[in-house]
């Protein structure tokens, strides 16, 4: 695979991941929106089939790696970085551009929901001045863009993504690679996409489970920039979590794996 195909590749990916994910975040919390309060199972089979969609595109230019916690674990299974800095490039970049894509989709639900006196402000508001303090000045839409704790201690939110990205590279190094081993074959795509869905549904639950650092940075950079009304703050107090765990996770995971299975 060539730089430029990589790039692309994870670019695409990475985009197409963002806004079937954050779509079906949008369409459960968006006043609205059809899907308003579907629910938890909603949003990890939604993920689950927006991984399956994502990488069955990219993996014939790039592997299909979407995820920076997945690019260390393979880099830590073959002892091969060069690629690495291309890789996390297009996730990144891939990923605000899949936030920017949902913000287009939903555009006027953010407008209905960030200007409705219930959420907002007004007679009949929420408390937004105990929820932002509770949350570090989380927005009312962040969780659209990113991932949060319900209970903010930064050791368990910390451990909870090294836990679940741990599983979800393990997953993707034993069961998941193609013949060549550099990224997702086809019925490695399957696989890993179950295998999101379970981290969703019994790991989700503290962090929203990013379990891959571009998913909630890029998204979080868009939060911040869009000219949405009301937003409330990106919490990059949290930011770092998403990203730090997840790497530790993958890393951890890939050690095993050489350890154990190699």
């Amino acid at each position: 695979m060539s730089s430029s195909d990589i790039f692309i590749g994870e670019t695409i990916g990475t985009a197409v991941l963002i806004l079937l994910g954050g779509g079906v975040c949008a369409a459960v919390t968006l006043k609205a929106s059809k899907a308003r309060n579907a629910g938890w199972l909603a949003i990890t089979f939604g993920w689950g089939f927006a991984v399956l969609t994502a990488v069955y595109i990219s993996a014939p230019l790039s592997g299909a790696h979407l995820n920076p916690a997945v690019t260390v674990g393979i880099a830590i299974k073959d002892g091969d970085w060069s690629d690495v800095p291309t890789y996390w490039a297009g996730q990144l970049l891939g990923a605000m551009i899949g936030a920017a894509l949902v913000w287009v989709a939903y555009y006027g639900q953010f407008l209905a929901h960030l200007t409705d006196r219930e959420v907002v402000g007004g007679p009949g508001a929420q408390d937004l001045k105990a929820v932002e303090a509770q949350e570090a000045q989380a927005g009312p839409v962040l969780g659209v863009f990113s991932t949060g704790p319900e209970i903010r201690h930064a050791v368990q939110n910390l451990a909870t993504e090294i836990i679940g990205t741990f599983v979800l590279v393990l997953a993707v190094l034993t069961q998941g690679l193609n013949d060549n081993g550099n990224g997702l074959g086809t019925l490695g795509a399957l696989i890993t996409a179950l295998v999101v869905v379970s981290i969703g549904l019994s790991l989700g639950g503290p962090t929203g489970y990013a379990i891959n650092p571009a998913r909630d940075l890029g998204p979080r950079i868009v939060h911040a920039l869009l000219p949405l009304p009301n937003k409330g703050g990106s919490d990059w107090g949290y930011a770092w979590i998403p990203v730090v765990g997840p790497i530790i996770g993958g890393a951890v995971a890939a050690g095993i794996y050489n350890v154990a299975f190699a």
